[in-house]
């Protein structure tokens, strides 16, 4: 409809010597409806000439369309022309409801559709080309045989593998055998090899049976853990194992003295199969299964999962010598490079934590206070003033295994808006031929009071994003939505909103997914399956307090690739007198329960029970029985085990939760009035930071960084500071607590010490852990932290995230998030040249563990994407070199 109107625009009506056109009506702001008759002086006065210039102006308004392109709607009052485009008009009504933070003369002067961050719905749904200026051959080059020198390590390493296996095939076979001798395997682009025992990605050589029956295929990491006698998978896989049939067996015990079998199953921790899925496994030993005297190794008996009558024959998945060609390219082409001359036991030279006046460095946030430690600042920098191409300083920290916060990333975007209901509505799509139409209706999230799953309207789930919600003994409800829209589909469900996200992304080399020249995951070949690696949004609720139960929370966990988190929008829930009240009578029962509970503190029996077990069962029951529940329960380290496996997923009673701002549960048939859900406290909601930059400061064990005279402010709920001068400064929407890698092995034993001192599933204590990190079942209070720093005299760094705010998390350091406010959060992974040993670390770690666990399988598959890239660069370096 714009386009026909438009035409009807262009010429400019003219009648004697009078010409009008719209342009000089919005100039001057006749743009309602009405305003012709408010024109000129009134009918009986006016002149003959005054008359024909009043009839050529009414005939022009006529032709003038005010369509809101918006809401394509005519009949919403008032509009205001772009006087940019002289095209696009919006309604005022529009104008307040989509655009808050905008004022009609900036409309008039650049409408969003010129602006390029329009949330109309055709708008929205567009798919933008993102264009990235061109980076200078040398600097490219540099850049590329720097990937090549830091490929190295895991190149030699997967060369070595393979040559000591075709050494073994010599030596059985009495031949001095080649790569090409071996029997090659061709896979589809997108076929993808795992191991049968272990399930790690295959790349290279592997053994499998050539029973066609059968077809067991092994890695070379188990071929040679059974020629050392070790049951493959390792030593920890096997004390999994007995831990495993240790908690089944205490799980047993307590459901026969149930009453009643309990119907939950777990959804965050994504939990296993029921107790009688093992039983079957455990109900006999595993029989004996080991490599020959002369190196061959036998297909497994058929409980292990192969035949058991042949032996497994060597294969080759790739061309033969290609890793050895690869690696001696790679070793010539990097030979005369000199690496960056940062030593990772001194502190940054351009770091600096306060300036020559004196001031602190706003580039440098304090993060934590150990003791005799070059590492307690971390690089902080304003993205407004880093160059585009700048990595040289983000290195110096990243190679070290620092975190990186990089601030106000959102500036240099459109200034899309992330409002909830702007992403709702741009992902909103009706009819019978919806590709996703339930992710449009209800969504399944994860209650942070029991972490059971919730499946819940979509417009109750975000009007409790914005009003908040609770449960009927007044204490906070704390939903998290994972992964929405799922992150296959993220960038063709909201395309503009994706591709906002990547502009925002700072070091592009490293963070873009399709291009980024220090990205190995950029490298894969377009038809190969891919890792998913996002984007992905979290979506959460937040209160400003740790709660001690129900708090909106990260657990701790370990990621496998580097990550980059931005902080897109943020919203402040007000919290009543009257709940409070409650909230802190709650608070006193619960630290009294857990005294008992967690910290052997005995107290008095309630008719045989404890007391405050009693107290928790009371309070389970007023909170909401009719939930997405664990299917047993099973000891929480069960609860991390198996992927999908525990039944389809059951509607939640919404009625144990109200809404904040009502005594009723919104009616879930009403999502289609999500549009028209205005947030009142859409002033303290906001998805774009003020150009001129805040103060910003960081709590950390209730001192705060930068300046000691700032203190909480009188009834904010620590949501903000006043300075000594009575300046209000804004804190963090979400807290990030972030180890160093080299104090995981102290993490780790302090977890399994006190292991019982935490919940998970149905907030009952954690009884054992599998992996105390990489189950994900538990979280740090400060108490907790406390005690860490006490017995092992170890510390995270922990800083405040704010609006617009890009966290970059190195692989291999355990790290955990708790919100403050109700937050959306977006995140990618990516794997970079200085942490790519790391991942192939951490793929070693997930191996070890359980079949069932939700970090068993190797989704990165680091080797496979590691000789892609080597083999791109490879290429491109000798193209720029032959260029020169």
């Amino acid at each position: 409809m714009d386009s026909s109107s438009d035409r009807r625009l262009k010429p400019a009506a003219k009648r004697g010597s009078v010409a009008v056109d719209h342009r000089t009506m919005k100039k001057r702001k006749v743009a309602d409806r009405s305003e012709p008759e408010r024109i000129g002086n009134s009918a009986g006065n006016q002149t003959p000439t005054e008359k024909t210039v009043d009839k050529d102006i009414k005939q022009v308004q006529v032709a003038v369309s005010l369509m809101c392109h918006q809401c394509q709607r005519n009949d919403k009052g008032g509009v205001v022309f772009c006087s940019s485009c002289n095209r696009k008009r919006y309604c005022y009504i529009c104008i307040d409801k989509w655009y808050p933070g905008k004022t009609r003369e900036e409309f008039e002067t650049l409408c969003p559709f010129c602006f390029g961050n329009c949330n109309c719905k055709a708008c929205l749904r567009e798919v933008p080309v993102l264009r990235h200026p061109e980076v200078d051959a040398s600097v490219k080059l540099q850049r590329l045989v720097y990937l090549l020198y830091k490929a190295l390590p895991v190149l030699r390493h997967i060369h070595r593998e393979q040559s000591l296996e075709l050494e073994i095939e010599s030596k059985r076979t009495d031949t001095q055998l080649q790569e090409i001798d071996i029997t090659r395997t061709k896979l589809a682009e997108n076929e993808r090899l795992y191991c049968d025992n272990c399930n790690t990605s295959i790349i290279g050589f592997y053994r499998s049976c050539p029973n066609t029956s059968c077809s067991y295929d092994l890695c070379l990491t188990c071929c040679q853990e059974l020629r050392e006698g070790c049951q493959p998978g390792g030593v920890e896989a096997e004390a999994s194992h007995e831990q495993f049939a240790e908690s089944l067996h205490n799980h047993n015990s307590k459901r026969a003295r149930s009453k009643t079998p309990s119907k939950r199953h777990g959804w965050e921790s994504e939990l296993a199969p029921t107790g009688s899925d093992f039983q079957a496994d455990m109900s006999f030993p595993l029989p004996e299964w080991k490599a020959n005297s002369d190196g061959n190794i036998p297909c497994p008996p058929k409980q292990c999962g192969g035949c058991g009558t042949a032996l497994l024959e060597l294969r080759r998945i790739y061309k033969a010598d290609w890793v050895a060609k690869l690696l001696n390219n790679a070793e010539d082409l990097s030979r005369d490079y000199m690496p960056l001359d940062a030593d990772v036991t001194e502190k940054c030279s351009l770091c600096q934590p306060y300036l020559i006046e004196g001031k602190t460095n706003p580039e440098v946030r304090r993060a934590a206070f150990r003791d005799d430690s070059n590492d307690n600042f971390l690089y902080s920098p304003n993205a407004l003033d880093m160059p585009d191409d700048e990595i040289e300083h983000f290195q110096r920290h990243w190679m070290k295994g620092e975190p990186v916060v990089v601030r106000n990333v959102l500036e240099k975007t459109s200034g899309l808006s992330w409002e909830p209901m702007v992403m709702w509505r741009a992902l909103r799509e009706t009819g019978s031929k919806v590709k996703f139409k339930e992710e449009t209706r209800s969504v399944k999230a994860i209650d942070c009071w029991d972490w059971c799953g919730v499946e819940i309207n979509i417009h109750q789930f975000f009007q409790g994003y914005l009003e908040g919600r609770m449960h009927k003994s007044r204490w906070p409800e704390m939903l998290k939505l994972k992964d929405w829209p799922s992150s296959t589909s993220f960038e063709e469900r909201l395309p503009r909103h994706g591709a906002e996200f990547l502009a925002a992304l700072p070091y592009r080399d490293y963070t873009d997914p399709n291009s980024g020249l220090l990205n190995f995951a950029s490298k894969l070949p377009e038809n190969s399956l891919k890792p998913d690696l996002g984007p992905k949004t979290y979506i959460a609720y937040g209160f400003s307090e740790e709660l001690g139960r129900g708090d909106s929370v990260t657990k701790l966990h370990c990621d496998v690739s580097d990550a980059v988190n931005v902080l897109t929008h943020t919203n402040k829930v007000n919290i009543p007198s009257w709940q409070r009240k409650s909230i802190d009578k709650l608070r006193k029962e619960f630290d009294k329960e857990d005294s008992y509970e967690l910290y052997d503190e005995a107290l008095g029996d309630v008719d045989g029970r404890s007391k405050y077990k009693a107290l928790n069962h009371d309070q389970k029951a007023e909170n909401g029985a009719n939930r997405i529940s664990p299917s047993s329960q099973m000891d929480q380290s069960i609860s991390s085990i198996a992927e999908g496996m525990n039944g389809q997923l059951e509607t939640r009673n919404m009625e144990n939760s109200i809404s904040l701002t009502s005594t009723e549960v919104s009616d879930p048939s009403r999502t289609s009035e999500l549009e028209h859900v205005q947030s009142a406290s859409s002033s303290a909601s906001s998805n774009t930071s003020s150009k001129e930059e805040r103060p910003r400061f960081d709590f950390i064990d209730d001192i705060v960084s930068g300046d000691p005279k700032l203190e909480p402010k009188q009834g904010l709920e620590k949501d903000s500071l006043v300075n000594e001068n009575g300046a209000e400064v804004v804190l963090g929407a979400a807290v990030w607590d972030i180890f160093r890698r080299q104090d995981v092995p102290k993490l780790i034993e302090y977890l399994r010490k006190h292991k019982k001192e935490f919940r998970h599933i149905n907030n009952q204590p954690v009884d054992s852990v599998i992996h105390p990190i990489h189950d994900q079942t538990l979280f740090l209070n400060e108490r907790h932290k406390k005690q860490l720093k006490r017995e092992f005299n170890i510390e995270p760094w922990t800083f405040e995230q704010h609006l617009g705010e890009a966290v970059f998390i190195p692989a291999g350091c355990p790290h955990q998030v708790r919100n403050r406010q109700s937050c959306i959060k977006v995140a990618l992974d990516f794997v970079s040249p200085e942490n790519v040993e790391e991942c192939l670390q951490l793929t070693g770690e997930f191996r070890l563990l359980p079949k069932n666990h939700r970090a068993k399988e190797d989704k990165l598959e680091v080797k496979k994407m590691t000789l892609y890239a080597v083999s791109k660069a490879v290429r491109e370096v000798k193209e720029l070199m032959m260029a020169k």
